[in-house]
């Protein structure tokens, strides 16, 4: 454990950050799943407007640095060739 006032607080906020962005993490899972389940479902207009708001979680998750922004991009790239390619 951290002995200086400074480290003390630093610990702190990490672990803070470090639940946020647990829950950031974990909504954009569940998020991918529930587009995924509505693609297999063939619900298309459900799909697109479930890849929508995915696209707005990961975007607001890369913004914020939870992850990284090419990998925020390649899942809504993943995700939205999925959505085409029912539609089609």
């Amino acid at each position: 454990m951290a002995n200086h006032k400074s480290a003390i607080k630093r610990a702190r906020q990490n672990e803070k950050k470090r639940l946020q962005n647990k829950s950031s993490k974990t909504r954009i899972k569940n998020i991918v799943k529930v587009v995924r389940q509505t693609v297999s479902e063939k619900s298309n207009e459900t799909a697109l407007a479930e890849l929508n708001i995915a696209k707005s979680i990961i975007d607001n998750a890369a913004k914020k640095g939870v992850i990284h922004r090419k990998t925020a991009s390649r899942k809504i790239s993943r995700l939205s060739r999925l959505v085409n390619t029912m539609s089609t």
